[in-house]
């Protein structure tokens, strides 16, 4: 039968060794980061293109680059696009500096005045872009400052790849564990690492031809999610 002071000491013991195995336990921890990536074809676009006009007076340039934007609006409903996809992003005049010889002496004086228009247009139709873009080129706009590929059901997507990354997760995990010697346990923490991709903008300059070529090519989208797993002692370790 224990003593009042040996039973002390084992409690002590025991309370003493009670951090330690809880902190052992939590580094038996295996953490892993599930993916999973989709190849889609973009079935539409954002342009930003606009129009640029100079003129020895403000009002001028500002004129000049009303009547253009008004005529590439025009052609835009003329192709189909309706007024919500079409929004104005930026308008702008400053002077144009010249540097003269005054008495020998080079100076820099204002010339004149530079106006610009620039406007963002959703496309749903990415196999009519082309035509659009030509349009939209002969009716005056003189600008292209770039173009954005997206997927119209990238949320439908995200929802697929977020649950196969889950088990892509899962499936590294059960290979570490096996690896290791260990079981897998419970899942502790689950983080989803959200989705991300899309295709890269593109600049240019507009210049005037046929009908512009537009190969919207693949858009590769991905999904992560990070998982902890507990590890455990297999069964019938000793």
């Amino acid at each position: 039968m224990l003593n009042g002071k040996t039973a002390a000491l084992m409690l002590a013991s025991a309370l003493a060794l009670a951090p330690l195995q809880a902190a052992a336990e939590e580094l038996r921890r295996l953490m892993v980061t599930g993916e999973a990536t989709m190849e889609v074809v973009p079935d539409q676009a954002v342009i930003s293109l606009g129009v640029r006009a100079q003129s020895k007076e403000a009002a001028d340039a500002m004129d000049k680059v009303s009547e253009q934007m008004s005529q590439v609006l025009a052609s835009l409903r003329d192709s189909g696009i309706a007024a919500e996809d079409m929004q104005t992003d930026h308008i702008a005049l400053h002077p144009v500096w010249s540097q003269i010889d005054r008495d020998g002496q080079p100076e820099n004086v204002i010339t004149g005045f530079e106006a610009a228009n620039t406007l963002t247009v959703r496309l749903k139709d990415v196999a009519g872009m082309g035509g659009v873009l030509d349009a939209v080129l002969r009716a005056g706009a003189n600008e292209f400052r770039g173009l954005d590929f997206s997927y119209s059901k990238a949320e439908e997507a995200a929802d697929l790849m977020r649950v196969q990354a889950v088990e892509d997760a899962f499936r590294k995990a059960r290979q570490l564990a096996e690896a290791s010697g260990m079981a897998l346990g419970p899942v502790r923490e689950l983080q989803d690492g959200g989705a991300r991709g899309g295709a890269p903008m593109m600049a240019m300059e507009m210049a005037r031809g046929k009908d512009m070529p537009v190969a919207p090519g693949a858009v590769s989208l991905g999904h992560s999610v990070s998982v902890v797993f507990d590890l455990m002692e297999p069964e019938g370790a000793n």
